[in-house]
């Protein structure tokens, strides 16, 4: 018998920091009738640059305080902590709840669905954090659904600093993003498509186009990881009865409110209302 109420509650999006931001300002466009909380673990952020058993330890500790917030359905709205501590907390955390009504997805399945149809090259470039790239998921995943593609990662462990200090508009992000690209088209000439594997870089895009032949498909998991969800809960009927459907939304940090609020207004473009918490 699971510890946790099993009356309805909201959808969780877990991330270290703010990057999860930009999945969770999608899934709330696409489906704006559910209630939803956003745990932010910026106390202890970043989590790309820590070993596989503290990212899963942190991430852990986050989906399990979302669950006693009352989430049913946890988003890790992270590339590295779907990365090192989904598979984990799905196979031997969820089953130690026993609860049939609870789930926790990531971002990077949904993310490698996408490719279907867009890579007619059979290259794909993903550009991530060092702990995503170094995990070696994203061609894990790839390899699952599509092992013709060829994959090729490239760190990017500038960039988080560059969107989180509102620097990434300014000229001097151009070295940086050009460098990155430029590394990776070097590695393998031949790449159609790239995935933007961190959920801060969508606020990149447009630097990231202006540095990148115009043939190449660029994918951001925002829109593609609110579409999935969408299915996930038409597919999975006794979940979905589990998701409380109020449009309220609700904001958690570790850290700082002050800080949270001023960092998510760079992501989300509007203000919102945070509280610290302690995991």
């Amino acid at each position: 018998m699971s510890k946790y109420s099993e009356n309805p509650g909201p959808i969780g999006i877990f991330d270290s920091g703010y990057g999860g931001l930009t999945i969770f300002e999608k899934i709330t466009e696409l489906l704006p009738q559910y209630d939803y909380i956003y745990l932010g673990d910026n106390a202890r952020t970043p989590y790309g640059t820590r070993s596989f058993d503290v990212v899963y330890e942190f991430t852990r500790q986050c989906v399990k305080k979302l669950f006693e917030m009352g989430c049913h359905l946890v988003i890790l709205g992270c590339n590295t902590a779907s990365a090192k501590a989904l598979r984990t907390i799905q196979r031997i955390d969820l089953k130690e709840i026993d609860d049939p009504n609870r789930r926790v997805l990531g971002v990077i399945h949904p993310t490698v669905e996408a490719l279907e149809g867009l890579t007619t090259s059979k290259h794909v470039g993903i550009f991530g954090t060092a702990g995503t790239i170094q995990s070696g998921s994203y061609t894990i995943e790839i390899k699952k659904l599509f092992p013709d593609i060829k994959v090729t990662g490239e760190a990017c462990p500038i960039w988080v600093p560059l969107v989180e200090n509102n620097e990434y508009n300014n000229e001097g992000a151009d070295y940086f993003i050009k460098k990155n690209i430029d590394n990776l088209l070097k590695s393998d000439p031949k790449i159609d498509t790239i995935i933007l594997g961190c959920t801060h870089y969508p606020l990149l895009v447009d630097r990231i186009k202006q540095f990148t032949p115009e043939n190449i498909n660029i994918i951001s998991q925002g829109e593609i990881v609110a579409r999935s969800l969408q299915q996930y809960l038409l597919n999975h009927p006794e979940i979905d009865e589990k998701c409380t459907k109020n449009g309220a939304q609700r904001f958690y940090t570790t850290e700082s409110e002050k800080k949270f609020a001023k960092s998510a207004s760079i992501f989300l473009k509007h203000n919102i209302s945070v509280e610290r918490i302690s995991i």
